[in-house]
């Protein structure tokens, strides 16, 4: 069995001169991300590997979540794969992901989050909102055998509001 915790990063801020990949969280985001990962420690949910996208705006909200978490010794790992919204590159990091993962956390970007967790999840999200978190149980042994897995449970901002 493996578990697969999907996070699109939190509102980013247009408001800067900067390319794409170096746009920052803005105030919104900030918030969500600390209510989001508050949120989600009430779970008690175990990861035994982060892979987060080398964007500024997902290093930034994982640094949130590891931070509300104390995931601080869990391994995390960035890759400009993740960069990504098509979700090529996306499926791909994952089913690269060593086996002896069980609980994969990925904090990415749309399209490519919201069109996985239609391909692979069992319920249809028109959205993953900014800062949405998508856990998505699968019934295999070996990442590379990904499959149609059961959407376990969803957490979004405006569900806290």
């Amino acid at each position: 069995m493996k578990k697969l915790i999907l996070v699109r990063h939190a509102k980013s801020s247009w408001e800067h001169n900067v390319i794409d990949h170096e746009r920052p969280l803005n105030e919104r985001g900030v918030s969500d991300a600390n209510t989001v990962s508050k949120e989600l420690k009430a779970s008690n949910l175990e990861v035994d590997l982060i892979l987060c996208s080398d964007a500024v705006r997902t290093t930034s909200t994982a640094t949130i979540f590891i931070s509300n978490l104390n995931w601080e010794k869990i391994r995390i790992e960035f890759s400009h794969d993740l960069y990504d919204f098509a979700g090529t590159n996306l499926i791909q990091v994952i089913q690269n992901c060593k086996n002896s993962v069980n609980n994969l956390m990925v904090f990415g970007h749309n399209h490519a989050i919201t069109s996985f967790v239609n391909t692979f999840g069992n319920k249809s999200i028109d959205n993953v909102p900014t800062c949405g978190v998508t856990i998505i149980e699968f019934d295999i042994d070996n990442w590379q055998d990904l499959n149609k897995g059961k959407t376990v449970s969803t957490l979004f901002p405006r569900d806290l509001k």
